[in-house]
């Protein structure tokens, strides 16, 4: 099973494709597509320029976690920065 992903380009928060063909920022709402339809889905989600940027598929398991080699990379997404604002500013 598959999930559409992206990123919004007003806010660039980490978005779902959900079963409405709307974005969710749930990955409890995103719907679950298998490989042929996948295709079909992340082609149609990467002609919504408008709405979204980095629009690619994410292997789930049925009951929708997170499986295979990209499960750190979207944990990592999902949470936000992994280095504190604080200490990423530069000097004026």
């Amino acid at each position: 099973m598959k999930i559409v992903t992206a990123n919004r380009l007003d806010n660039g928060a980490v978005v779902y494709l959900d079963e409405g063909e709307s974005w969710t920022t749930s990955l409890s709402e995103a719907a679950k597509f298998a490989d042929p339809d996948a295709k079909s889905a992340l082609a149609s989600a990467q002609a919504r320029v408008t709405e979204i940027a980095d629009v690619y598929l994410v292997d789930v398991e049925e009951n929708g976690a997170l499986t295979g080699r990209e499960t750190l990379r979207e944990s990592i997404r999902r949470k936000g920065p992994t280095v504190r604002e604080d200490l990423n500013r530069a000097e004026a």
